[in-house]
């Protein structure tokens, strides 16, 4: 399930009339990276949370009609195969969220969607550039483990406080990179953090979260925390965190965008050449000290 009903704020202008996961790395919305990578990981159930002025989300995803006559009768085979490949690489359905109230509210509301089946929670501005997937990765500590995975990452301690922290038990039997959850801490101050092990936007969860999530009582904000609602899921079972081997990118800010989009630039063959050049060209030296 991929969370998407908020404003997101910290792009106006630009998201005003369109939603931030819209906004694209070269030549794929965020919210796209996010969709390939849960279906590369064996998910083809895919639940969207969405709210007011999300439809353009929805339509990207919605079969055109008139778009696909149109490329097929200019013979345009590979950008029919392109938009083609999105409406059909997976079964999609949507929840409106109405309020955007956290994201363990966003969580709890596709409760009857999901029903009594483990899932999966992408949050698409957390785009992870990996070999095998970031999902895929969590997915098999689940099957191997049989509980809860979340994603997590080591953060530099000046930057911890904006995220959600694990505190751990060390256990070498898990195998590298896994860890068992002792506590869940949202945005602690830096001296306060348990650890610099920081949770990232991928999730693999079990129903008997939503009982958990239905009682967790709105924060300060007035929002529902999932952080929260894992703490409680922990009195009854473990919970495991898994440092996943890729290069993440946090496109819900503005420079984690632009790097984003630098980076798959980067990546492409058709692109990077030129694009490379047109870098080395800079007076980034000069720009500096504008």
């Amino acid at each position: 399930m991929f969370p998407a009903a908020g404003l997101g704020t910290r792009f106006l202008p630009a998201t005003k009339a369109q939603p931030k996961e819209m906004l694209p790395l070269v030549d794929k919305p965020i919210i796209q990276y996010g969709v390939e990578e849960a279906v590369a990981s064996g998910a083809n159930n895919i639940i969207l949370v969405t709210g007011r002025g999300k439809n353009a989300i929805e339509d990207h995803f919605d079969v055109s009609v008139e778009l696909e006559t149109f490329l097929e009768a200019r013979g345009k085979r590979d950008q029919l195969f392109e938009v083609r490949k999105i409406s059909s690489m997976m079964n999609l359905s949507y929840v409106r969220q109405g309020e955007a109230l956290g994201l363990g509210h966003a969580v709890l509301v596709t409760r009857d969607l999901v029903g009594d089946e483990p899932f999966a929670v992408i949050l698409a501005d957390d785009v992870i550039d990996a070999d095998p997937p970031a999902t895929k990765q969590l997915i098999e500590v689940f099957e191997r483990l049989k509980g809860p995975v979340l994603a997590v990452e080591r953060v530099p301690r000046e930057d911890i406080s904006s995220y959600g922290v694990v505190a751990f038990e060390p256990n070498t039997r898990l195998g590298e990179g896994i860890y068992q959850v002792r506590d869940l801490v949202e945005k602690p101050p830096k001296e306060e953090a348990p650890s610099d092990l920081a949770i990232i936007g991928r999730y693999v969860l079990t129903p008997d979260i939503f009982p958990c999530l239905a009682k967790t009582k709105s924060d300060r904000t007035g929002e529902i925390q999932l952080t929260n609602g894992l703490r409680e899921l922990l009195k009854s079972r473990p919970i495991y965190a898994c440092e996943v081997k890729g290069v993440r990118h946090d496109t819900g800010n503005k420079l984690g965008f632009l790097k984003a989009v630098v980076y798959f630039a980067l990546r492409r063959p058709d692109l990077a050449g030129k694009f490379a050049e047109y870098l080395t060209s800079l007076d980034l030296t000069a720009a500096a000290k504008r």
